[in-house]
């Protein structure tokens, strides 16, 4: 009889076992599973063999547009033995798995009917993932977000199906319970989560006003129709509403919007997420307060939307540091306890772990306090910030005189300390003013939208990140606006306005933001104004304009000597810009050499690992290369990188990510590079991993295009 117990038992340990592998076994969400770990159990391709990998097919969509660095973020879905992804002019595609062979695209701005005309986007706002939906039999829909608009579409045809919302759609205008926000800038980057019959959806929104605030809404997959709203930004009677001390902040205030998507612990029904900053995200003064429940992880009922916990990571954010990634929902093993936790990384190089169900921090985090004394009127900053003790963080916090790049001869050496030396830069909390400041970790983290990969076998976090210094500088917002002006001088005005701050004033370019001095050549006024209007890529739409205000800007930008010469009749706009942004930043401006690389000292970019277990690093290593650089025998640098790793049960860590076009694997437990190959095109994207017919792929978008590299339009898969 006890033999048969234990058998029994031991039949149920090996079904337990096998269940919980099997569920890492496939890539049938964002990020591989709704916990958001990008961990794979396959584990054919191990670190023996993965030397052997060789390209299985590529697919390419034949449309990229170079001239405009169009790009690939997304990290593709596997389901069924088709590969669903996104290219580079925002359209769906189906394709096998195993061979790359199409089987249908979705075109949203050809293959689509609307009542009244309602639909209206542009192509080019990126797209990270899809979401899929099943009721188990013959309805399979893929969830799919194209600038405003996102799409019920059927798997297998690739037709939009006409039942869902308006003709297969429903607008993220609608639904968001602010009168004003038909006319604000609403896209969605990030795919929605399914939980039951729930699409649950965040945003991307406009972060200077106007506006939009940051909802976080819940459909009905079969419907469209909308099943519940959270206010991130509280209203009347709400949680939270005490920390805006304006109490007519939700009718104006935008942001605080999940831009990153979300993790599903779908046996607890708790849907986890962080959220970004209240905008304007360098000046406060008009939300004073901590500004619940902008740059917080939140826990919430994803039946219901209801509040189950939440945790400020930075109160009242000046610095423009949202949380970039969702939380991923991994265990902990700590005083002999299995501790079920989330796991969220930030901008600011931190490393936030949580119980799940409580929000009670597993390591100690302190409240430290921060200067609070600002050059901006009006600004009241908060007095402290949450710092934790465990683990240490993954980027450098401070940087110090000799922080220069070593790489330049000692005289630029020595203008590059002097310059330094000019800002001010006592910490990551400096307030932002009139006086430059050094934002570091810069405004592109620390850690990115890729996330982190965690491996249950080893209780390892693996984080990416990024190590740039960027230039803040606050100016005055209050333009002169002259009794008479003509379209070139009103364009001038409203350009240094409303665009300079990303393409500078000499429209050269600032940060990752490209130069537009010859974009007379590639846009004619009409197609000009749809891009004002409606944004592209990480550009947000300036709807909010009038015709004659855009028109101006067109005839200035596109140097319209025709149109110059026409009389301004109206300077105002619709919203007071300078009674809710008397202030703005100069611009995105990153503290290079004159070569244009940085100009601190290595590493720029970083792969870590850290045991979760103990808050402990495993190892840590430079992330990349300039291949200019190492030709000069110059050690690894790191580089900036953007797109996320996978790990898998083979004892491999996959990731591209960096500027240099490389896809690397490496070994999981050391961080010793085991293999990498040179794609077409820069990997801005996160691998999925799958297996068809017992043969395992691992797949990277190749879109490239940012940081001014060349662009692509491929999918690879790589196998034995």
């Amino acid at each position: 009889m006890k033999l048969i117990y234990y058998f029994c038992l031991f039949a149920i340990c090996i079904s337990c076992t096998a269940d919980k592998k099997s569920s890492f076994d496939a890539w049938t969400n964002y990020g591989g599973t709704k916990a958001m770990t990008r961990y794979s159990s396959l584990s054919q391709i191990d670190t023996s063999n993965v030397k052997n990998l060789k390209v299985l097919w590529s697919y390419s969509s034949g449309i990229q547009d170079t001239t405009n660095h169009s790009q690939i973020q997304c990290n593709p879905i596997i389901v069924d033995g088709v590969l669903y992804g996104v290219n580079p002019s925002m359209q769906l595609f189906a394709i096998d798995a195993a061979s790359g062979k199409e089987k249908w695209v979705f075109n949203a701005s050809t293959d689509t009917e609307f009542d009244g005309n309602r639909f209206l986007f542009h192509i080019m706002i990126n797209s990270r993932g899809i979401a899929y939906w099943t009721d188990g039999k013959n309805d399979k829909r893929i969830f799919f977000t194209a600038g405003s608009n996102t799409f019920a579409i059927d798997a297998t045809s690739g037709k939009a199906i006409k039942s869902f919302g308006n003709n297969g759609s429903i607008d993220l205008h609608d639904d968001l319970d602010r009168a004003d926000a038909k006319d604000l800038f609403i896209v969605n980057t990030s795919p929605g989560i399914i939980y039951k019959d729930l699409l649950i959806l965040g945003t991307r929104v406009d972060e200077q006003p106007p506006s939009a605030p940051g909802h976080i809404r819940a459909y009905d997959v079969k419907t469209g129709k909308r099943k519940w709203i959270f206010h991130t930004i509280p209203q009347p009677g709400e949680y939270g509403f005490e920390t805006w001390e304006d109490s007519t902040a939700y009718k104006h205030i935008g942001g605080g919007n999940v831009w990153s998507g979300f993790s599903l612990d779908e046996e607890k029904g708790i849907l986890f997420a962080g959220t970004g900053s209240a905008a304007y995200d360098f000046y406060g003064g008009k939300r004073l307060g901590s500004n619940l429940f902008a740059n917080c992880v939140l826990a919430l009922d994803a039946a219901t939307g209801k509040r189950i916990w939440h945790y400020q990571i930075m109160h009242h954010d000046v610095w423009d540091k949202d949380l970039p990634t969702p939380p991923a929902l991994i265990t902990v093993q700590k005083n002999g306890k299995s501790i079920e936790a989330v796991a969220q990384p930030t901008k600011n190089g931190m490393l936030y772990v949580f119980e799940r169900t409580t929000g009670k921090p597993i390591y100690d985090i302190n409240e430290m306090p921060v200067e609070t004394k600002s050059e901006l009127p009006g600004e009241k900053l908060w007095p402290t910030q949450p710092i934790p003790v465990k683990p240490l963080p993954f980027a450098r916090q401070v940087l110090h005189e000799n922080d220069i790049n070593p790489y330049v001869s000692a005289e630029e050496q020595a203008l590059l300390k002097k310059e330094l030396a000019s800002y001010r830069h006592e910490s990551m909390f400096t307030p932002p003013g009139k006086t430059p400041s050094l934002i570091f970790p810069g405004y592109d983290g620390g850690a990115e939208w890729g996330g982190p990969s965690f491996d249950p076998e080893t209780g390892i976090i693996y984080i990416n990140s990024n190590e740039m210094a960027w230039i803040m500088q606050i100016l005055d917002n209050k333009p002169e606006v002259p009794k008479k002006e003509t379209f070139k001088e009103a364009g001038l005005r409203l350009y240094n306005q409303n665009c300079a701050s990303c393409h500078g004033p000499d429209r050269k370019g600032t940060g990752n933001n490209p130069n537009i001095t010859e974009v007379k050549t590639r846009y004619n006024k009409e197609a000009f104004i749809h891009l004002i209007n409606y944004g592209r890529r990480m550009m947000p739409g300036f709807k909010r304009l009038s015709d004659e205000e855009k028109n101006a800007i067109a005839s200035f930008v596109l140097d319209i000597k025709s149109d110059q010469g026409i009389a301004f009749k109206n300077p105002s706009t619709t919203f007071d810009v300078e009674k809710y942004l008397p202030y703005k930043m100069k611009g995105y401006t990153k503290f290079l050499t004159k070569d244009g690389y940085p100009a601190i000292s290595p590493p720029w970019g970083t792969l870590n690992a850290i045991n979760v277990n103990t808050g402990e690093y495993v190892w840590k290593i430079p992330f990349g290369d300039y291949p200019e650089l190492k030709a000069k025998g110059i050690p690894t640098t790191g580089t900036e990188n953007y797109g996320g790793s996978v790990v898998t049960a083979g004892g491999l860590l996959f990731i591209a990510a960096t500027r240099d076009g490389m896809f690397r694997a490496f070994d999981k437990k050391t961080g010793k590079l085991l293999w990498s190959y040179k794609l077409p095109a820069p990997g801005f994207a996160t691998p999925s991993v799958y297996n068809i017919n017992g043969k395992q792929y691992v797949v990277i978008a190749c879109g490239g295009g940012k940081m001014g590299t060349v662009s692509g339009d491929k999918y690879i898969a790589f196998g034995l």
